[in-house]
């Protein structure tokens, strides 16, 4: 079995990537190893000092870390352990399909009067993605049967919650429930969301994914900073909303950031009004002299 570590948008959480199928369907989440009676592997983890949470799913595991070590350190001795667990034949996770756990879809309007929230009491998936197009979609089976419904535009995916653009003939009313309903089952029922695998077919698409993960390490100071104050004051609000921001790229020069707009924010009507008034507004008194303009592109 072949594993890769993969970057993700959070430098807590590390990705180990398998080529091949490790759990037969859906996700399992540990936040403890108390969680984990179901996962040997899981608990083998979190003996590991510097394990705050796990996430397995069809083909990747997910690790959390605390602050007291970074993943340049310790992340290849992790992936050696999960290589070993993996080739002794042991069980990664017994899957009990008699008992699986509660799940609570709610629905939510957002700024973006096309755009529908529909937030998950359980982790979806820990790298967000959105696909504009069932032919964008062919890495996510849940994003392929969402554009199967007729009025379904886009589809933004994110750590606990789906956004769902619609087409403009119709309204929201007479089709939420339905949506609500089918994110509900699919979810229950424990089928892939994303698989990740599938993305990495082409050259063209391993070249797109790569580049839309930042290395904040990469970045020049004022970049990093910017990189900050957009997770820590803006990305959460954005998120409530349904929607992402994410650096692109700052100009010293001309002193402009660019910014991508994912989910309910892009091509909200509101979304240039809320970069002015707010983003634009709290980079510039954060930074004083260093930001003129915030430009928003369209995700």
């Amino acid at each position: 079995m072949n594993l890769r570590i993969e970057k993700t948008d959070t430098d807590t959480i590390l990705k180990i990537v398998s080529d091949n199928i490790l759990v037969n369907g859906g996700s399992y989440q540990y936040n403890n190893i108390d969680e984990a009676s179901d996962s040997l592997l899981a608990q083998q983890l979190f003996h590991l000092p510097f394990v705050k949470k796990i996430f397995i799913t069809a083909n990747f595991i997910a690790i959390e870390r605390y602050s007291i070590v970074e993943w340049s350190d310790v992340q290849e001795e992790v992936k050696e352990q999960i290589e070993n667990y993996i080739s002794s034949g042991k069980t990664i996770v017994t899957e009990r399909t008699t008992n699986k756990l509660a799940v609570e879809i709610y629905a939510e309007n957002t700024p973006n009067p096309n755009v529908m929230k529909f937030g998950s009491n359980l982790l979806i998936t820990d790298q967000a993605r959105e696909y504009k197009s069932a032919q964008d979609a062919e890495s996510s089976p849940l994003a392929l049967e969402l554009f199967n419904f007729p009025f379904v535009k886009e589809v933004y995916i994110a750590e606990n919650y789906i956004s769902v653009t619609k087409q403009d003939n119709i309204d929201w009313a007479e089709i939420t429930y339905e949506l609500r309903d089918f994110i509900r089952t699919y979810i229950f029922d424990k089928k892939v969301i994303i698989n990740t695998s599938a993305e990495y077919k082409t050259e063209e698409k391993i070249t797109a994914i790569k580049s839309s993960v930042i290395d904040i390490k990469d970045l020049d100071d004022v970049s990093k900073k910017i990189v900050e104050i957009l997770d820590e004051y803006i990305k959460p609000a954005v998120a409530n909303d349904g929607g992402n921001i994410m650096f692109k790229s700052y100009d010293a020069d001309t002193k402009t950031v660019s910014v991508v707009l994912q989910g309910a924010c892009s091509g909200c009507p509101s979304s240039t009004i809320t970069l002015k008034s707010g983003i634009e507004t709290m980079l510039k008194d954060m930074l004083p002299n260093q930001i003129e303009e915030v430009i928003a592109i369209n995700g």
